[in-house]
Parts: structure tokens; sequence; C-alpha cells
């Protein structure tokens, strides 16, 4: 039972608590002028998160190669 519990707690966690700032671009921001532009301007941060986590990532597999410490096995 108590399990039962936690998931709809988590449930309704993400559905009345963290959703809220895309149901607001959803049902007001979207249907504006620049709604389009607006509501990918999420997306347009995600891409750009990744694409630092990215060079990142190839920076320190490039040290790791040039030092002869990375594991090619």
């Amino acid at each position: 039972m108590i399990a039962g519990n936690i998931f709809k707690w988590i449930g309704s966690l993400f559905t009345e608590v963290l959703f809220l700032p895309f149901e607001f671009l959803r049902l007001s921001i979207a249907t504006a002028d620049f709604g389009w532009w607006t509501s990918n301007l999420i997306n347009w941060g995600f891409l750009g998160i990744l694409l630092v986590l990215f060079a990142y990532w190839m920076k320190e597999s490039k040290r790791f190669i040039e030092e002869g410490t990375e594991d090619r096995a």
C-alpha cells in the first residue's frame, strides 16, 4: 500500500508542480505572437547545455589519449 502511495505522490508531483511552467508555456505564451520561438527557447537551452557537455567530454577524452591512460581493452 505504501508503494502505491509513493507512485501516486510522484505522479502528482510531476503533473501538479514540475510541469506547471510547461503548462504556462503551452496555454498562454504559445498562442501569442512569437509563441513558437518562445516555446522552443527551452529546447535551444537544452541543446546548448548538451553541446557544452559534449565539448567537455571530447576534451577530456583527448587528454586521456594523450596521457596514455585510456583503457583500450
